[in-house]
């Protein structure tokens, strides 16, 4: 009897599965595996490269909607659109809001639109929660709960790489923290206005090229030129997912460069690292 049970045991050991787990951008993977590493399968739905806006789940994806336990919803918009769809698929997966806990703030209008309108109207809030490191330890924290609510057995497997994670993250702050400290109000030129909680954080200003979603008419273009021409802006960050036309006239106007940044990197604290560091590079220049 004790020869079987000892055999049990170590078939359950063997069959037992990873806990299948739905995010929807890359940073949210990068977070869920440092916090679940070989205890959970993630089914990542806008792929590396990809953006968020107009994105439409595949045939694949769905069916591994069908198998997943959690969905780790990050508050992007298509969420809002496909969140119920999922669930109608898989009535039991829970849906975890990792934004919970966190502050929303309006998209920032361009600088040129409030100077001109007598009170300043909001176009919505800005998703892009992770790109604060402030926000990161909320969101880990979120799915450290989620994780272990889910699967109770590896609550202290969870808890220690989650506690871990939050080592790395306060680390990886306080370097950005040193590299930009001495950059303090100063503004930085991006195309899509996705840096908005970065800038917050470490006390800089998001200079957005692009208004309300779209590109800059020849009038707007102008105003844009001369703002970046008056605060000395050199370096032009666009993201591999929009186009950079736009980025690039004004780059030649202004004498500068355009540099590709994606806020939706796989290596994620490296690359708010990287971030910072080519921020500084622009302002040496």
């Amino acid at each position: 009897m004790k020869t079987l049970a000892i055999f049990l045991v170590f078939t359950a050991v063997m069959v037992a599965k990873p806990l299948m787990v739905s995010v929807s951008i890359v940073p949210q993977k990068s977070m869920v595996e440092k916090i679940g590493k070989d205890l959970v399968d993630i089914n990542l739905l806008v792929s590396p490269g990809s953006s968020p806006h107009g994105y439409e789940p595949k045939p694949k994806q769905m069916t591994q909607m069908a198998h997943s336990t959690l969905y780790l919803a990050i508050g992007v918009e298509f969420e809002s659109a496909w969140l119920a769809k999922f669930q109608d698929i898989n009535p039991n997966m829970r849906v975890v809001y990792l934004d919970k806990g966190i502050t929303k703030v309006p998209i920032a209008k361009h600088r040129h639109e409030e100077e001109e309108e007598n009170k300043k109207e909001e176009t919505g809030l800005d998703p892009h929660i992770w790109t604060s490191l402030e926000n990161a330890k909320i969101i880990a924290k979120n799915i450290a709960h989620a994780l272990i609510a889910a699967d109770p057995n590896n609550s202290s497997a969870y808890e220690k790489n989650y506690q871990n994670y939050l080592q790395e993250i306060e680390t990886t702050q306080k370097e950005i923290q040193e590299i930009l400290l001495p950059h303090k109000n100063r503004a930085f030129a991006v195309f899509h206005p996705s840096w908005g909680y970065f800038a917050k954080e470490f006390h800089l200003e998001q200079v957005a090229i692009e208004i309300e979603g779209k590109s800059p008419k020849a009038k707007q273009l102008i105003s844009l030129i001369k703002e970046l021409q008056h605060d000395n802006i050199k370096t032009l960050f666009t993201q591999p997912e929009f186009s950079k036309k736009s980025a690039l006239v004004i780059a030649k106007e202004i004498g500068g460069e355009v540099t590709t940044f994606s806020p939706l990197a796989s290596n994620y604290l490296e690359n708010l690292v990287n971030f910072a560091k080519a921020i500084d590079k622009g302002y040496s220049q």
